[in-house]
């Protein structure tokens, strides 16, 4: 398999879907497009990859399969290609959808997309930093707006 092509396929991939949550006018079929289209996409991608590393790349699952519960076994495939590959798609998907989690409920409690995009790129750069620092400034916009 070639996993530099796979990987740059999906790092393009999720770049545009969150260059399209950022810029795009945010609407439902947007939100559906996003969720359902492209981090559905990703996790079909992940699930395959996972599936292949897991049944066909060693032979079988009995017979060297990734070992995820240890840290020798989660290292042992981070040190592969296409361990690194799933990986980062694993990354991808998920911050992806933490994104429109946070976008959509920005949006809910009128959150200023001046606001929002900082966010939205921490998200998409640092995943869970994004994640913590909208939950921080939800909470504080929360407590200023009236009921």
């Amino acid at each position: 398999m070639d996993w530099e092509t796979i990987f740059s396929l999906a790092n393009g991939f999720a770049m545009i879907a969150w260059i399209v949550l950022l810029l795009a006018p945010r609407r439902e079929w947007l939100f559906t497009l996003l969720r359902d289209g492209a981090v559905g996409l990703l996790c079909l991608a992940y699930a395959a990859i996972l599936i292949y590393l897991m049944f066909f790349a060693t032979g079988g699952g009995d017979e060297g399969g990734p070992d995820f519960t240890t840290l020798q076994g989660v290292m042992a495939l981070f040190a592969t290609e296409g361990g690194t590959t799933v990986g980062w798609i694993h990354y991808l998907a998920f911050d992806l959808f933490a994104g429109l989690w946070v976008a959509r409920n920005a949006d809910e409690i009128a959150l200023s997309r001046i606001v929002q995009v900082p966010i939205l790129l921490a998200t998409f750069l640092f995943g869970p930093v994004g994640l913590l620092i909208f939950l921080i400034v939800r909470r504080i916009h929360m407590a200023r707006s009236p009921a």
